[in-house]
């Protein structure tokens, strides 16, 4: 049975019953009070209780950082993971308990970084992460009663394929502004960009010791082809012009003499300082809606104009699949019509 008593402002109940443990709650008013302990006498009766107590003491902040620590490690891109869950520890709702929170509180959520200009899949993904979250909460932490507010929103769609590539003009605009930059790698890394059409992380990762310039090739180990670096073909060919870039790149000794079979990074900057560079041009050159990652748009449908096909074009980009070669591909109607004739 319930008992209730009054301490202070406000109002204990202690409902007890056999089979289960104590239970305890607080309450502002004794209405309150009363029905919260029926409502509890109730389920127990009907056999359907479950106890909350534990998701009304855990803050979402509490259940990420476990989540961090226990599930994170066994993802398989655990660095983006971190950076979602690094997101959601500095959003006010990481103070709420997982018991109070909502729908509506998600639905707010996704709104909100709809109106900052954020991406439907990056929102899709940053959401994907607490529904997972009160998933393995439920059951696997023992919160067996804990409901899932994600699953009372609508989700946002995949993110929209892209189809932006360099107009007219462009590169000539944008090679110019970076080659006279503070960034002297800037540049070079824009239009082996293109040339081998490297996703930023692989690109900037590259080593001295994996490209035979002789060969006008790239060998990439084992380790640079893991899961992280997805995209990434064992050997990769190398166009006329991307051994010239990279010739120009070579490190020099103290006496200005190029070393021969050179080691390390062949971009001794960071991708970071790059795209701060990056964005820095586009802006002075007043081009809107250009991404680093539409480079890879371009250099794959370059390389389709070039009339390669597209197991040759795979075999270059390392893309595993005809239909996410086919959303990377976007020709110019121009480059066709010599073939037409």
């Amino acid at each position: 049975m319930a008992y209730i008593k009054q301490r202070g402002e406000y109002w204990r109940v202690e409902v007890r019953r056999r089979g289960y443990k104590p239970i305890y709650r607080t309450f502002d008013t004794r209405q309150q009070a009363q029905q919260w302990a029926r409502r509890t006498e109730g389920e127990m009766d009907a056999g359907v209780y479950v106890d909350r107590t534990e998701a009304e003491r855990t803050t979402l902040r509490e259940a990420l950082e476990r989540y961090q620590r226990e599930i994170v490690p066994t993802k398989r891109y655990p660095k983006q993971e971190n950076t979602r869950i690094g997101r959601w520890l500095r959003h006010e709702l990481a103070y709420r308990t997982l018991a109070s929170l909502r729908g509506a509180d998600f639905a707010r959520y996704r709104d909100e970084r709809r109106a900052a200009g954020r991406a439907e899949n990056t929102i899709r993904l940053e959401l994907q992460v607490v529904s997972h979250l009160f998933e393995t909460a439920r059951k696997e932490w023992g919160l067996d009663g804990l409901m899932n507010p994600l699953k009372n929103i609508r989700k946002p769609s995949g993110s929209s394929a892209r189809d932006r590539r360099l107009q007219p003009g462009e590169y000539e605009q944008i090679h110019a502004r970076l080659q006279v930059s503070a960034n002297p790698y800037a540049a070079p890394a824009f239009e082996l960009a293109i040339e081998t059409s490297l996703r930023q992380g692989s690109l900037f990762s590259l080593r001295w010791q994996w490209i035979d310039l002789g060969a006008r090739m790239i060998r990439f180990p084992a380790a640079a082809r893991s899961a992280e670096n997805k995209g990434v073909p064992p050997v990769l060919p190398l166009s006329t012009r991307a051994v010239l870039v990279l010739q120009a790149l070579r490190p020099r000794n103290e006496l200005g003499e190029v070393i021969q079979n050179p080691t390390g990074e062949v971009f001794p900057t960071t991708a970071n300082a790059v795209m701060c560079v990056w964005k820095r041009a586009l802006a002075g050159l007043e081009i809107e809606n250009l991404r680093w990652h539409d480079l890879r748009h371009e250099a794959v449908s370059r390389l389709f104009e070039r009339s390669l096909n597209p197991l040759e074009v795979a075999s270059i980009s390392g893309h595993r699949s005809m239909q996410m070669l086919r959303r990377y591909t976007h020709l110019k109607p121009e480059s066709l019509l010599e073939r037409l004739g």
